[in-house]
């Protein structure tokens, strides 16, 4: 008899195989989830990529840095290419003790500085918008896994309201931990499109399957070769964590 994990592993590579290897431009995206290992430990992931098509966008790499070289940053390969750093240069993974969080623009500083004043994830997000970039209004998106306690596993959007881009809607998902070998991941876009359509409905099941250098090679080479940009995986353990990158030299 097949399982529900089972089933979840199979949905999880559809998802993958259609929203990701099949799928010219999902923008940014956050994957968090736990790898499958042979022992009793936990070992969690947390992926994010960039990808961009203009000269302005595609100026950007990944930088390791920070405390036990434990924080991402974009930064510009070339910075005299730089018109407006806004939305493009900024802190994508940062940690407090036992916490990790990811997010695709400066709310990742937000995010942080809440949850050390013992505020909600919702309380960070209620401050903040979607990008102001017409015409796509690129939406933010996060995830905090908290290893305190009981644990707690939280992604979020913030996107523009369908019906009027000068809103925003704010969307909060908390989770179980996923069993080991899946993950959650979420997307700024659906696809390609003049305007670029934003993320809809929950965050996808994803496959962990393998050693995290192979989900780095998995996920790095499922991005659009035209379009992807970088890519990092923090492998984070009882050992602490540690970042590895995917990226042109």
């Amino acid at each position: 008899m097949t399982s529900t994990t089972d089933e979840l592993r199979v949905f999880a590579e559809q998802n993958f195989g259609r929203h990701i290897a099949a799928n010219s431009y999902p923008g940014r995206g956050i994957v968090v989830g736990r790898l499958e290992t042979g022992g009793e430990q936990d070992i969690w992931v947390q992926i994010y990529w960039i990808m961009g098509r203009s000269e302005h966008s595609r100026n950007r790499r990944f930088v390791v840095g920070g405390e036990d070289e434990s924080e991402l940053r974009t930064n510009a390969r070339d910075p005299d290419l730089v018109s407006d750093p806004t939305n493009i240069i900024y802190d994508a993974m940062l940690e407090s003790p036992d916490v990790y969080f990811v997010s695709n623009g400066d709310h990742t500083h937000t995010i942080k500085d809440a949850i050390e004043r013992s505020a909600r994830f919702e309380d960070a997000l209620a401050v903040r918008e979607r990008e102001d970039d017409p015409p796509n209004y690129t939406p933010r998106i996060a995830a905090m896994l908290d290893l305190r306690g009981q644990g707690e596993l939280a992604f979020a959007i913030l996107r523009a309201n369908a019906a009027d881009s000068q809103l925003t809607d704010r969307v909060t998902w908390r989770f179980p931990f996923p069993p080991r070998g899946l993950a959650y991941g979420i997307t700024t876009y659906r696809h390609d499109g003049k305007p670029l359509p934003p993320f809809a409905g929950d965050p996808l099941w994803l496959p962990l399957s393998g050693s995290f250098q192979h989900v780095a090679d998995l996920y790095w080479n499922a991005l659009d070769s035209q379009n992807r940009i970088a890519l990092a995986v923090k492998v984070i353990d009882s050992a602490g964590s540690r970042i590895i990158l995917r990226q042109p030299e």
